[in-house]
Parts: structure tokens; sequence; C-alpha cells
């Protein structure tokens, strides 16, 4: 990128900076549904998981634009109103957390399942004319403040330009409602398919480049090992998962009535089969399995009919299209058990 441009950036970034409030200030989250309460194909607003590392902008639409710049021929700035003037496109997609950077490897089930609308980044892009050169989107959001012991002027991620075709937006709707503070309001980027990380929230500036962005969120946290543990892999497509839903922990069914095991599973490029044990992991046995509509999360279930009495635990394990399957642990994706009681 000409150095030229780093420095304007630079000192438009300490100018925002000045004039963002920030509320609250620094790391805010608000933990979203447990398994057996995401009964509803979609989630509520309220009921969705809020994650923000260095805390809520407050922003006016009526001041708010985007920068779309770097190797572009035509650098742009779109005001709210222009932004919206593009066709509006609607995308139903599970939206999941990737879970704590500072515990990468930790299972966790923050998932839900919304409806995102705005204006197609590809369209936006395309009247910017990307240079050939461009591999790289970079974004950058308004918030800025402190995280890992470290000071960040902005909360920067980056996708690979190929991706952008594949239904990416600049939503300014949440669920047919205009975007909350803590979502992103006024506008948002939306990867479907990619980990919740990578749809940066108050996005101010699209940079298209020839490598990856060089900020913390995608040097330092947000890489995973790869297979064969010799380098790192960003945290971009989201890996299969399943979780039941149906019975609730703790719950008690009787032996020998037949009984409905259901939940959602969920993967970048689809799920194709859903298997489910009854003891724990030792056996399984295959569950009907809906195709999915959109990007949304895909319904399974199974009808299954106890014949012995005392604790046992359920498991579902999904596969995706592409032959990933959910691992056993060690991994954020790793099998979800719900243990209940047979009387």
């Amino acid at each position: 990128m000409p150095r030229q441009l780093t420095i304007q950036f630079a000192s438009e970034r300490a100018c925002l900076m000045h004039r963002t409030r920030m509320d609250p200030a620094g790391f805010f989250r608000r933990i979203p549904l447990l398994p057996h309460q995401m009964q509803a194909r979609t989630t509520a607003t309220a009921d969705m998981i809020v994650l923000c590392h260095l805390g809520v902008p407050r922003l006016d639409a009526a001041e708010w634009s985007i920068a779309i710049d770097g190797l572009v021929e035509r650098p742009m700035h779109l005001s709210f109103s222009g932004l919206t003037a593009y066709p509006r496109h609607t995308v139903a997609s599970f939206h999941q957390c990737a879970g704590s950077p500072l515990a990468p490897l930790e299972p966790t089930q923050r998932i839900c399942n919304v409806q995102w609308t705005g204006a197609r980044l590809a369209e936006v892009l395309r009247d910017a004319c990307p240079a050939r050169e461009a591999i790289y989107a970079w974004s950058r959001g308004a918030d800025h403040g402190s995280f890992g012991g470290l000071e960040h002027d902005s909360y920067v991620k980056d996708l690979p330009i190929a991706r952008v075709a594949s239904d990416v937006l600049i939503a300014y709707e949440l669920n047919g409602a205009p975007l909350p503070a803590e979502h992103g309001y006024p506008a948002r980027l939306v990867v479907p398919g990619f980990y919740g990380t990578n749809s940066v929230k108050w996005l101010t500036r699209v940079t298209l480049a020839d490598r990856r962005a060089d900020g913390a969120f995608t040097t330092r946290w947000y890489n995973d090992p790869s297979p064969d543990g010799r380098a790192t892999v960003p945290v971009w497509s989201v890996a299969p998962q399943s979780v039941i839903v149906a019975p609730a922990p703790g719950g008690a069914w009787r032996r020998s009535a037949a009984q409905e095991i259901r939940g959602w599973a969920w993967a970048d490029d689809g799920v194709a089969r859903v298997d489910i044990s009854a003891d724990g992991g030792e056996s399984w046995s295959a569950a009907a399995l809906e195709p999915r509509e959109d990007r949304s999360w895909q319904r399974f279930a199974m009808s299954w009919r106890p014949t012995t009495s005392g604790p046992i635990t359920l498991c579902s394990r999904a596969t995706s299209v592409g032959g990933a399957t959910q691992p056993g642990s060690g991994a954020r994706n790793a099998i979800y058990g719900v243990e209940i009681m047979i009387e």
C-alpha cells in the first residue's frame, strides 16, 4: 500500500477516535442462550450474543460514512444514505462467536440464527474498481481502546477477496430492524459462514490490499494451529458443529417410552450428516437432517426409545458437506453432551 495512504489513514483515524464516544468503553459481552434454550429457528435480537473487544461506539448515522480505498481505481466515501441506495439484500444465516481469543481451543456453543439486511459488499467494491493485485479486504471499525494488554486504535480484520461474492454484506438491519448499538449501528460487515470475529461492527473503512492485515486481531489472535502444527491458519470458516436442544440437561425420561432427540447443526459449507449417540459417544446412529436454506442452521431429529435406567449422556456429531467432522475434544467445535436420567 502506498505510504501516503497509510499516513492519511492514520491522521483520519486519530480524528475519528477523538470524536467517537465509547459507551461502555472496554471489553463488553452478553452471553447468549444455552443450547436447550435455542428452540426458535430465528433467534430474537435480545437473545443474541454480544461481544465487543474494545467497547461500544455511539455513532450517528447522519454523520457516519464508510471509505473504500487501497488497491482500487476509484476510492469512495459512502454516506449512510448512499449505502442504503444500493439494492437491499437479506441473508438468513447462523452467526457464531469463535470464543475467547485468549482461549482459542475452549469449546463453546455461542451460536444464533438471524436475518441480516444490507448492501452486497461485492456491488460496492465493483463501483470502486478493485485492482487485479487486490487479494484481501481489510475491514476497520470505529471502536478503539485496550484489549489483551495492548492499545488498539481500531478493530481490524481481513478476509479473502474471493469470499466477497458469497453474500458478504454491509448490513444495516438485524431481524428486520435497524442494528442495535452493540451489534454495530449504523452499519457492519457480515460474512456468512465465517466466525463472528470477522464481521466487523461499526464499519468505517474497507481497504483492498495484496497482503493480510497486520493488526493484533489478525496476527496475534484468532489464528489456529494448522493440521501439521507447523503454521497457523486464520479463524475464518466455521467448522461443523451441532447442539442438542431437547432434551435439556438434567431432564428425566421414562424408560421404554419413545422420545425425540432434536437440535441444530451448522458449518460454513453446510452439514451433510448428523449422528446421535445415547451412550456418551461409544456408538452412533444417523439422525434425520433437513436441507439447508440460505445459510441458516439445519434441524436434526431422531426418535429414540431408552431400554435401560440410570444416567446417560446424549451427544450429537455433525459432518460437513466437505467431509470434516466434529472432534471429541480439543477444539472450539468439540462435541457437546447432554446428561439426562432415565427412570
